[in-house]
């Protein structure tokens, strides 16, 4: 019943992961043989992993087919076994429709189909794997700390510019859980490029040859005592030889056993001599003056060498490798760096939590506030053309426009030009028109010719009016009245003179 399950919630999901997801949602178990003592062969219902998962869909034996050799042991010589898997024209035996099967061969080929299209790097990124040429400077050295497991590289763009993550999702693939961490990279990498400047110094160089001279040191005192090992097994060889010499050679009994002896301690001889030979090639060798001065210069040579652009990014991880084995990350308030260097030591460090999106796109604050002191004495159309003088962008690096500034100040809770020059008791076109009782294209004559002083709050040009002298305006009105008479009468003699 759960195989059949199984297989359905696979065919209408279509991925293992997402198969595995719906099991641990639901609360479904599965049945797991133990395979090792003391319950050994006990079933057991536990919960469905991915690894599992896959294989399951892989075994032909649940799409009722036989087979014999999927799998290739090889015996290495430290005796543990070494398993291969092999392609199907490999195999040695595949017999379809042996038995009964939960699913039908055609279904299995389609599940493989869909496998493949879904697996896109088959899990080599979850292991330590060899430097390539992306930008993630601590690609398969980093180690999730809070897990345990190695974190992958998974890279975003933003603002046409590539970021690296390093993502703990063991949990998410194998037991369909929240992922584990996921953190910026950039800032790890800025922060561990800074260590390997700081860790190639002069300094650092002279006690890392004095820690070669004191091994070097250390190595004769071990082939001093390898080689008196050596000396001790030949003597013993020598020793059962003489016995075998002295012996009686009518006592067979007793001249076999001697020879034996003899046979061993030869044996014994002979491997020794060996180790001690490899061994001292080895673990043998002496820095000479010249690559003693080639590491020192490495010391003035290596900055130079890190950050110029023509250092591919494989050869900066190869370096990076030589120095560090791993480096554990957590992530809290702050990302913690435990950086283990190859030799044993040990080296804690601290970095800040990148900026989210909403952060890097807020302006700068005294951007803000320069947009504040502007809004007392200019317009938003005015402001952004004193800004672009000035160089002044976004928080993104982008060129600031009428809707940005405008966007800015109601995001900031800044009072518009508008409401500013309102406080100050200014009046509107229609307000100032009923006020001084005159139509408000006149207000707006007046205003072009200086007679009303007015101030422009917005980008279209419209104006609020500052409150003028009365007798002013009577005078004002009373000439324009007698300018309009005047006028009139001009015109009604013309029209005379025509007839």
């Amino acid at each position: 019943m759960i195989d059949v399950t199984f297989f359905k919630i696979f065919r209408r999901t279509g991925s293992a992961s997402a198969t595995v997801i719906y099991f641990r949602e639901k609360g479904i178990k599965f049945p797991r043989k133990l395979r090792k003592s003391p319950n050994r062969g006990e079933v057991v219902w536990t919960e469905l992993y991915h690894s599992k998962a896959l294989g399951i869909l892989h075994n032909p034996r649940y799409a009722g087919a036989f087979f014999f050799g999927r799998h290739k042991t090889r015996k290495l010589a430290d005796g543990s076994v070494k398993y291969e898997k092999q392609s199907r024209d490999q195999w040695h035996t595949l017999i379809k429709n042996a038995h009964e099967g939960y699913i039908s061969w055609e279904t299995y080929e389609e599940n493989l189909k869909r496998l493949a299209e879904n697996a896109q790097a088959y899990g080599i990124d979850r292991r330590k794997s060899p430097p390539r040429e992306g930008i993630a400077l601590l690609q398969g050295l980093v180690v999730c700390g809070i897990c345990g497991d190695r974190m992958i590289v998974r890279y975003c763009q933003r603002s046409k510019k590539m970021i690296p993550y390093y993502v703990c999702q063991t949990a998410r693939i194998e037991r369909g859980e929240a992922v584990c961490q996921c953190i910026h990279g950039e800032s790890i990498d800025d922060t561990i490029s800074e260590l390997m400047l700081e860790s190639m110094t002069p300094l650092a160089l002279e006690v890392a040859l004095a820690v070669q001279k004191e091994l070097e040191h250390r190595t004769d005192q071990i082939v001093n005592l390898r080689k008196q090992e050596v000396e001790r097994v030949r003597y013993e060889a020598d020793l059962a030889r003489r016995r075998y010499m002295l012996a009686d050679p009518e006592n067979r009994l007793v001249a076999g056993s001697l020879e034996a002896e003899w046979n061993q301690k030869l044996k014994t001889l002979e491997n020794t001599q060996k180790e001690y030979e490899d061994k001292l090639v080895a673990d043998h060798y002496t820095l000479n003056q010249q690559e003693k001065e080639q590491i020192m210069s490495l010391a003035t040579n290596f900055p130079k060498l890190w950050n110029s652009p023509k250092t591919p990014l494989r050869e900066k991880k190869r370096m990076l490798r030589l120095l560090i084995e791993d480096v554990t990350l957590i992530r809290s308030e702050k990302v913690t760096l435990k950086i283990r260097f190859r030799g044993g030591a040990t080296k804690n460090l601290e970095t800040p939590l990148p900026k989210s999106i909403a952060e890097l796109r807020k302006p700068d604050p005294s951007l803000v506030a320069e947009i504040d002191r502007l809004l007392n004495h200019h317009h938003e159309g005015e402001i952004v053309q004193i800004l672009k003088n000035e160089g002044r962008t976004t928080g993104t690096g982008r060129q600031l426009t009428l809707n940005r500034v405008a966007y800015i100040r109601r995001t900031y809770k800044l009072k518009s030009r508008y409401q500013r020059l309102r406080d100050q008791g200014l009046l509107n076109l229609n307000e100032i028109s009923k006020r001084l009782q005159i139509s408000e294209s006149t207000c707006k004559i007046w205003a072009r010719q200086k007679i009303l002083k007015s101030h422009q709050y917005n980008a279209r040009c419209d104006r609020l009016f500052n409150i003028p002298d009365m007798d002013i305006i009577e005078r004002l009105k009373q000439g324009n009245q007698t300018g309009r008479r005047l006028i009139s009468i001009k015109l009604i003699s013309n029209r005379l003179n025509e007839v």
